[in-house]
């Protein structure tokens, strides 16, 4: 055993996807609060996130960004082995990356292309990874009793609340959702737990072009907390289910929505 498996041995290791900005980000400052190491991926340039990688180990935690389009078997494999060679250990797998549709257009006038993107980088890609992270996972299981793991899977309320205009994002959504509960089902028999957290309307970059009309529908009562949510309110539930604080509820579903999807008469 090397002296970074040793070192991995103390410590719990994140990968979480996208976790340079917006509800990633929210998810690694959480993260890195309570020990985390974390390993970050994203497709943006090393140099680009340093400033973030800086703030994040100030909290004493190792912080190591890995560049990967997880849409390909090739880059998706190198994350996982570049991961490995630098942490020797890996505890928890965050799916959290995702895309708005390049153009919000209505389903009747929306192209294949966009349909193609959305669904490769938001349901393709996670859906793989975990397959790739799974059998490291249970590799990890098998050689040591007390090993820590766990899977979460950042999805959507649009997983079932239709957008017309933007419906190659729900169906990705969706597609997502349903992907938690399989591996759930097929993890079980390891003792990985997999979770599903389902934001609602959360203050970020991707929301930024729709802030004026969703501001309006908040204070109209859109949501049962009238304000919006933030990276933080999502990192903290996911920090929640790292933790280990719902240790009997694989393949749960976690609202941090604001009561937008409380049925109401």
């Amino acid at each position: 055993m090397t002296a970074r498996e040793v070192n991995a041995e103390i410590h719990r290791v994140a990968l979480v996807t996208g976790g340079t900005r917006g509800i990633g980000l929210g998810i690694a400052r959480a993260l890195a609060q309570e020990g985390w190491h974390l390993a970050l991926n994203g497709v943006r340039e090393a140099q680009g996130v340093e400033p973030v990688l800086e703030e994040l180990r100030a909290h004493g935690v190792e912080v190591a960004y890995f560049r990967a389009d997880i849409r390909t078997r090739e880059e998706r494999e190198g994350l996982v082995s570049a991961v490995r060679e630098r942490f020797g250990r890996l505890n928890a797998l965050v799916n959290n990356a995702g895309i708005a549709p390049p153009v919000r257009a209505d389903i009747l006038e929306a192209s294949e292309e966009s349909f193609d993107t959305v669904l490769g980088v938001n349901l393709r890609a996670p859906y793989f990874l975990t397959q790739a992270v799974a059998r490291w996972m249970i590799e990890q299981k098998q050689a040591s009793a007390d090993y820590e793991r766990c899977i979460v899977f950042v999805t959507s309320i649009s997983a079932t609340v239709a957008s017309v205009n933007r419906g190659d994002y729900c169906i990705s959504k969706a597609g997502l959702a349903m992907a938690a509960q399989l591996w759930a089902v097929r993890l079980a028999e390891f003792g990985i737990p997999v979770y599903e957290v389902r934001p609602g309307i959360i203050r970020t970059d991707m929301t930024a072009p729709v802030q004026e009309r969703y501001d309006r529908l908040i204070e109209e009562g859109l949501t049962l907390q009238r304000r919006w949510g933030t990276p933080e309110d999502v990192g903290k539930a996911v920090a929640s289910l790292l933790r280990g604080d719902m240790p009997y509820s694989t393949g749960a579903v976690l609202m941090v929505d604001g009561g937008l999807t409380v049925a109401r008469l």
